[in-house]
């Protein structure tokens, strides 16, 4: 069976849809992953994978966004998959559209609803507009967690028949493991993990790491991810640098190591506004690090309240900051505990198998 995978990055399907491709690729389909040519098209190709590039502009333009729905028909009736696999917000509108068109099943994933839902104006009403006309046509939609698919069915968006909540895009537990022994570190290092926009919290997280460093001076406050100034909710490079600049935080950029990076961490700390099941604080977990995270759609499927770490109030940077001083309060003992639950529901409830599981499950439905 050809099976192909959608998304709105080659480095997407890289980072988060490796595991599913392996075991794929191990079934013995072909897998055509279609996307924008990045630096890690080329890493697809050499993992077994057939690769497609298809442009996607970001922002909202209705006479590119028609253009991209005839890019997929074509890149569909090129490739001829046997059922095309969707992430992101435009491959699950127009690339269900253009599946549709070019009659093949497709298998959508609602993997966070992003900016759209978050701040309210007529791009989130057109967007609401366009799920609602384009999710006629999946022949299954999984979802990352109940809030986002209660949302879905109390706007009338897709038929419930035909949805499942996934724990997000799970974790490879092998390759995201725990330190062999508890230490904490001097001084104390908080991690954000995230992209550097608005929308996940990053200003809530320089202002109350300021607010932390006021009663523990040496705690380290550091941030890790790509700078995306091209996005609806993206900070500029320059705002970045006026943080910079009052030494509350450590910029660390972007690394394809983020194993490396959690493992010299204490706490692993994420204030967005919303989310699917995020990735970042799942690797946190399967490594047993003590979470904090917005009490949000999402978040709170990773975090457990006074249990494996703390949930803060949403935008609120005094409230991150005296959960992030709780976190400092903790006994090295009570730390180590945090973590071992972290551990042990990546373990339970994220483990990556549990969704190729389902994966392969719904593929066999659909194409049957």
């Amino acid at each position: 069976m050809r099976i192909a995978i959608v998304i709105n990055t080659s480095w997407n399907i890289y980072n988060f849809r490796l595991g599913l491709i392996k075991a794929l690729l191990t079934e013995g389909h072909e897998v055509v992953a279609i996307a924008p040519e990045d630096a890690y098209s080329e890493r697809l190709v050499a993992a077994g994978c057939q690769f497609l590039p298809v442009a996607m502009e970001q922002g909202t333009n209705p006479f590119t966004d028609m253009q991209l729905i005839w890019r997929l028909y074509r890149a569909y009736k090129k490739t001829k998959p046997d059922v095309v696999l969707h992430y992101t917000i435009k491959p699950n509108i127009y690339g269900a559209i253009a599946a549709h068109w070019a009659g093949i099943p497709a298998i959508n994933n609602v993997s966070g609803l992003g900016t759209v839902f978050i701040t309210k104006d007529y791009i989130s009403s057109i967007a609401l507009k366009l799920y609602k006309f384009s999710f006629k046509y999946p022949a299954w939609v999984f979802f990352q967690n109940h809030d986002d698919r209660r949302l879905f069915m109390r706007n009338k968006l897709v038929r419930a028949g035909i949805t499942e909540v996934l724990p997000g895009s799970g974790i490879n537990l092998k390759a995201f493991v725990p330190a062999p022994g508890y230490k904490r570190n001097s001084p104390f290092v908080f991690l954000m993990v995230a992209r550097v926009l608005y929308d996940k919290g990053v200003v809530e997280f320089v202002e109350a790491s300021k607010l932390v460093q006021e009663k523990y001076p040496n705690v380290k406050c550091q941030l890790l991810g790509q700078v995306d100034e091209k996005s609806r909710s993206g900070i500029k490079n320059e705002k970045l640098q006026e943080w910079l600049a009052t030494g509350v935080i450590e910029y660390l950029g972007a690394t394809d190591n983020v194993a490396g990076v959690i493992a010299k961490a204490d706490c692993v700390v994420l204030p967005s506004y919303r989310e699917g099941t995020p990735r970042t604080l799942l690797e946190a977990a399967a490594m047993a690090k003590p979470l904090i995270a917005t009490n949000v759609p999402g978040c709170r499927e990773v975090v457990q309240q006074g249990v494996n770490g703390y949930l803060c109030k949403l935008r609120s940077a005094p409230d991150l900051a005296d959960k992030m001083q709780q976190m400092l309060d903790l006994s090295d003992k009570e730390l180590e505990q945090m973590g071992s639950a972290s551990r042990q529901l990546a373990v339970t409830r994220f483990d990556e198998r549990i969704v190729i599981e389902k994966y392969l499950h719904a593929i066999k439905e659909v194409t049957a």
